[in-house]
Formats: C-alpha cells, structure tokens, sequence
C-alpha cells in the first residue's frame, strides 16, 4: 500500500510504503530509481501495528520506478502502485508519482 501526504519540505511529497506483516520476512528493502537500486540502503521498520513500512520524501511531480526486495532475493511489485512498466529483466516495475491526489 502507499499513502501520500504533504511534506513540510515545499518542494517535497511524503510517500510511505507499507506492507502488511503476515507477509513473512526477515527482512524488507525498498529499491527503485530514489537509491539508485541500491538492495540495501532503504530497510523497512516494522511497525506497533506488525506492518512494515518505510517512509519517503520525494520530489514534486517526479515518477520513480521500484520494488520490493525480501530477504536480499525475492523481488515483488506494488499492485496498488500508481503505474507499472516493464523492466529489462522480464517482469514489471512499480510507479509511484510524487503528486497527491485530487481532493474530493
């Protein structure tokens, strides 16, 4: 899941990533275009709540392509991303766009 909201950084969206615990896992990583697919520099927290999550400041109206990475080698998509692309090695990138969405 991903939520949005307004960053106190003008120029800036918060995005947080979440992912629900009862998927098993030692470990969680977001990677994607925002740490230049670095496995290993963006390590979810689990949360009160046993959900993992990571949480984001991200450019205005930028998109930035990434994944899920579980336990240093099992990739996964965001279905509830904002758009999806194909990738280079045969499967799908997930989307997010740094915009809130319309109100109402």
């Amino acid at each position: 899941m991903i939520k949005k909201r307004v960053s106190p950084n003008r120029d800036k969206i918060t995005v947080i990533f979440e992912i629900p615990g009862s998927i098993w896992a030692e470990r969680v990583n977001l990677v994607g275009d925002f740490n230049h697919w670095d496995t290993e520099s963006l390590p979810f927290k689990l949360g009160r709540d046993e959900n993992w999550y990571i949480e984001l400041e991200l450019d205005v109206g930028q998109s930035y392509r990434f994944r899920y990475l579980f336990d240093g080698s099992h990739w996964r998509d965001e279905w509830q991303a904002d758009k999806y692309v194909p990738n280079p090695h045969g499967g799908y990138d997930s989307i997010v766009v740094a915009e809130l969405p319309p109100a109402g």
